[in-house]
């Protein structure tokens, strides 16, 4: 999926048994986050002439506590870099989060839906130990979905222009706009 820039989150309400990074739980953890963090992001995303992925870890990047700032980057990360891929890692369900985005004359709902609208690719689903797989693509639970967000173009082409074919069972798709 090629090179990424990374933001790891600081705070999660999930606490999975078995998580890779725990210490992101707190929210009182990490280190303070720079005022000018958006701008240090995008300018690393094409740093020495290469442009670079970006993707959001946590931590929870989708909680309360992080949604706001992960808002703000991700919408500017896309509106620098649009044809770049965006990733985005969450221990919420999808139907979580379009419970939180059908509340869209809300902050909260609103976030979500600039986000969704910005990422490419959604890991939902909290880790489950008892599921663990480390042979799985891009997440470590087999209870952990993937999730390809596609314009109507891209669903129409088989999904050529995003760099996949149909039809594709492994990869849910979500057509951006619905």
């Amino acid at each position: 999926h090629g090179v990424c820039v990374s933001l790891f989150v600081q705070g999660c309400p999930h606490h999975c048994p078995g998580c890779h990074n725990p210490e992101t739980w707190n929210f009182d953890g990490g280190v303070a986050t720079p005022s000018d963090i958006r701008g240090q992001i995008i300018k690393a995303i094409s740093a020495n002439g290469i442009e670079r992925n970006f993707s959001v870890l946590g931590g929870e990047p989708l909680c309360e506590e992080n949604v706001a700032e992960v808002d703000n980057i991700i919408t500017g990360v896309r509106s620098a870099y649009p044809d770049i891929k965006i990733y985005v890692w969450t221990g919420y369900t999808l139907e979580e989060l379009c419970e939180r985005e059908a509340n869209v004359d809300t902050p909260d709902g609103k976030r979500i839906h600039n986000i969704l609208e910005c990422v490419d690719v959604l890991i939902a689903n909290p880790f489950d130990i008892s599921k663990r797989d480390i042979t799985l693509e891009l997440r470590g639970s087999s209870n952990q979905e993937i999730y390809k967000f596609v314009t109507e173009e891209e669903f129409a082409d088989g999904g050529k222009t995003f760099g996949f074919e149909r039809p594709n069972t492994y990869y849910p798709y979500v057509i951006k706009g619905e």
